[in-house]
């Protein structure tokens, strides 16, 4: 009996099928030089491998602890796709991932990105990754590679989103956490530079699907268009709070994403203490207060789904908090006493927020 034969002309392929190897090759080139400007001397070699290799300097530590945060930017991204400005989104992807980290006393290390579109655009990855590559900068870690892949079908060409994925060390008798914290310990906020990444979907179903407002529109109380509001970068408290676990005696310190000041400041109290927070210590910037107000949002919502101006915590001994104040003032990041660390019932919730935000 004859096998059927199996023919391969020149049908389908790859590229009709919407995947560009070319392209992928040439976005790779392009990324290359923003790659390079983040460079540690820990790097082994550039990115094209199958994977990166980096030296950890254990010589620096007695018991180097490995530790590692994998995030994404969320849905800020469509407001990046909506108005074709795809140079700071890559900020907010590194923001979200070393700031984790150091919230346990880790330094950021090296991170990689995954880059999912529709259809690979060299010139719009290699912009993506210029403002990864200024993130890595900002927290002092390397860009040490990722994946950019082609979604055809499962995307609209246009479309893009973005996850990463960073590693840190710290010395094991250096971590911090809830086990560190004491009653009387000092709260001290961080300014944030905005809305950081969370909140996005309901600003999007509120400022656009709802009151129908034009991302290109100018806002007087922001002296700039809504888009650009919105699209304002996280600001990155990397190595301002490594430098203040180095100065000082931190106990604790909360990144403020998802859920909001009270949530994730809970996650570093420990049962039988409760952080009690004062709102008339700051007020929020005008971004939160045009959210709010424009689609009625309770204050209990708006303060689950939005950082309302705090964007990272320190919990501290009352002797330290002058000289952290005075250093963080130094690096340009606004800081000021949000509360302290009292005794409570066990079952007590662990953050309460008191008081009235001065105007809002």
């Amino acid at each position: 009996m004859t096998e059927p034969r199996t023919s391969f002309g020149s049908g389908a392929t790859y590229a009709g099928s919407g995947v560009s190897i070319q392209a992928g090759e040439d976005a790779v080139e392009k990324i290359k030089p923003w790659a390079a400007k983040t460079r540690r001397p820990e790097v082994l070699d550039g990115l094209g491998g199958f994977a990166s290799l980096f030296r950890l300097p254990v010589d620096k530590y007695r018991d180097p602890i490995l530790a590692s945060s994998s995030d994404g930017v969320g849905t800020k991204s469509a407001i990046a796709q909506a108005m074709g400005k795809h140079d700071t989104i890559g900020i907010d992807l590194v923001a979200m991932v070393v700031d984790d980290l150091v919230a346990c006393g880790a330094e950021p290390l090296f991170l990689q990105d995954y880059i999912a579109c529709g259809k690979i655009d060299p010139e719009k990855i290699s912009t993506i990754v210029s403002g990864i590559a200024e993130g890595c900068v900002r927290a002092g870690c390397a860009l040490v590679g990722g994946e950019t892949a082609e979604h055809p079908g499962l995307m609209a060409p246009d479309d893009y989103d973005l996850a990463s994925t960073a590693v840190g060390v710290v010395e094991a008798d250096n971590i911090i956490g809830p086990d560190r914290v004491r009653p009387g310990d000092v709260v001290i906020g961080m300014g944030s530079s905005g809305v950081h990444s969370n909140g996005y979907s309901m600003i999007r179903h509120v400022l656009l699907d709802v009151a129908r407002l034009p991302l290109d529109g100018h806002v007087e109380e922001f002296g700039r268009t809504l888009g650009e509001e919105l699209l304002e970068p996280c600001r990155i408290y990397a190595l301002d709070c490594l430098a203040l676990a180095r100065e000082t005696d931190v106990h604790a310190i909360a990144h403020i994403t998802g859920g909001g000041l009270v949530g994730n400041l809970a996650r570093v109290i420990p049962g039988g203490l409760t952080a009690a927070l004062d709102r008339r210590s700051w007020t929020p910037l005008p971004v939160f207060n045009y959210i709010g107000g424009r689609g009625r949002i309770e204050r209990s919502e708006m303060e689950k789904a939005f950082n309302m101006g705090v964007g990272m915590v320190a919990v501290l001994p009352p002797d330290d908090v002058d000289r952290a104040l005075a250093m963080l003032t130094a690096r340009h990041v606004p800081a000021w006493v949000l509360g302290a660390v009292e005794v409570s019932a066990v079952d007590a919730p662990r953050a309460v927020l008191t008081g009235e935000h001065p105007r809002f």
